[in-house]
């Protein structure tokens, strides 16, 4: 029997990355899974993959997948995702908040209008959408909500600085992730602050960061990594393996849990052998704590 046989799993930004990966690893291990974003279909977005594609891959497999095109910054859409979930297979058991979406820009040249929708659709979309869980998992006293954050989430830490295109958040000289990492760290603490009101429902609340990154379509569109077989990143398995284990391990051992891929899966024994933020190079405040 699979880790999430029959249970019902939310997985948002499912149409690539590691949203698409874990939706198939849940389907994998059992869960009816409901995918959700904004490209329901090829062609609709600048990048390859899909909703439509995802859930094609789950069924041929012999999984259940349901897509639902969403905007996660509407209040009314995250009311859509839930409710359709609800309706095609009852309450929902998982919620993985992993859809983002930012702008490298410096924040000298940040439009307010990208500011705003980062933290809607990054910090923003995550709240609504618990809320809208939350009851099913609170009326069973069980559940579990993943949220994916980044290293980014770290910061520079003070000056004295290095050079433009010498930091290890900026690989271009002019880009910056001000804006995302902010975004991320403020996931971050909702994640603990969450997990805490939550706690005494036996509803587990945490957050998990790749640890070293994986070369997605979007990280290397914005050329974090140069392509898929980048040696720097680490295997999309051990982000997607790292979120079975944070939905799925007993509520004591990781309620209000930040931390990283290889990190958490060296500590339950799933790999052997780890590095990256959390194994040999500190996280973020809220992973130390």
């Amino acid at each position: 029997m699979g880790k999430l046989e029959g249970k019902v799993a939310i997985v948002t930004g499912a149409s690539r990355g590691i949203g698409k990966g874990v939706a198939i690893l849940f389907a994998s291990e059992g869960a009816k899974v409901v995918v959700c974003g904004r490209t329901l279909s090829e062609g609709e977005h600048p990048l390859k993959g899909s909703l439509n594609t995802t859930v094609s891959e789950i069924q041929r497999a012999g999984g259940a997948a349901l897509a639902v095109k969403g905007d996660i910054s509407s209040e009314e859409s995250c009311a859509h995702i839930v409710q359709a979930a609800r309706q095609t297979w009852g309450p929902v058991d998982v919620l993985v908040n992993n859809a983002m979406w930012t702008n490298f820009a410096p924040i000298k040249d940040m439009a307010l209008k990208r500011w705003i929708l980062s933290f809607a659709v990054n910090v923003q979309g995550p709240f609504i959408l618990s809320q809208r869980v939350l009851p099913d998992m609170i009326e069973r006293r069980s559940g579990a909500i993943v949220n994916i954050s980044s290293n980014g989430a770290i910061g520079p830490g003070r000056g004295p600085y290095a050079a433009p295109g010498q930091a290890w958040w900026d690989t271009s000289g002019v880009s910056s992730s001000t804006m995302y990492g902010a975004t991320k760290a403020a996931l971050e603490r909702f994640t603990q602050g969450l997990a805490e009101e939550v706690y005494p429902f036996g509803v587990s609340v945490t957050c998990v960061s790749p640890g070293i990154g994986v070369a997605t379509e979007g990280n290397v569109h914005f050329k974090l990594f140069t392509g898929p077989d980048d040696p720097r990143a680490e295997p999309l398995s051990y982000m997607t393996r790292a979120v079975l284990l944070l939905a799925t391990a007993p509520l004591d051992q990781v309620a209000g849990r930040v931390t990283y891929s290889q990190a958490i899966l060296k500590e339950f024994g799933w790999i052997d052998e780890a590095k990256g933020f959390g194994v040999d190079q500190p996280g973020s405040g809220f992973s130390q704590i």
